[in-house]
């Protein structure tokens, strides 16, 4: 597997993940999930906020329609079920995306402005699509551990068991 490929398999983990992970947080009562627990964006709430703010950004980036932001911990959404539809949306968009493209794209230089940085920088679109889910995966691992720290079972989160993933005899 490779290129375009793995890149659907990312986004079919990213949309399982997202589903698995607020199934779970909707049984957190909202005082807990918005506690500040030490976490880079505070809470559970402010680290879910935080992935869908980011997937936003990026998504503007690459489909030409940026999405503007005051800051990377600005809060999109104070109310968790509001949060979660418009997780279920921006995961439907990124899925439409990732299949609209090919593999000659995802080779082709992608300049962007960084928020972070303050200038542009360009990459190749396939580098920056995997740095997308990749910063995915690694919040989403912090939200598991404050998961875990209020008594909640976030369960296996492994690409492994991606429902589908193995192959079957």
């Amino acid at each position: 597997m490779q290129g375009l490929d793995y890149l659907k398999t990312l986004c079919y983990y990213n949309c399982w993940m997202n589903e698995k992970i607020y199934s779970i947080c909707q049984n957190i009562p909202d005082a807990v999930r918005k506690e500040d627990k030490g976490a880079f964006f505070k809470s559970i709430h402010g680290t879910l906020n935080h992935i869908l703010l980011a997937d936003r950004i990026w998504l503007g980036r690459f489909k030409n329609n940026l999405f503007k932001v005051n800051s990377l911990d600005q809060e999109l959404y104070s109310d968790f079920v509001t949060l979660w539809q418009e997780r279920q949306k921006t995961d439907q968009d990124i899925e439409n995306w990732i299949n609209s493209l090919t593999e000659h794209q995802l080779a082709q230089p992608f300049r962007y402005h960084s928020i972070v940085r303050r200038k542009d920088h360009t990459y190749l679109l396939g580098h920056l699509v995997l740095h997308f889910f990749n910063h995915q995966t690694h919040h989403r691992g912090q939200v598991t551990t404050l998961i875990k720290q209020v008594g909640y079972e976030p369960g296996i989160t492994d690409l492994l068991w991606l429902p589908g993933a193995e192959i079957t005899e």
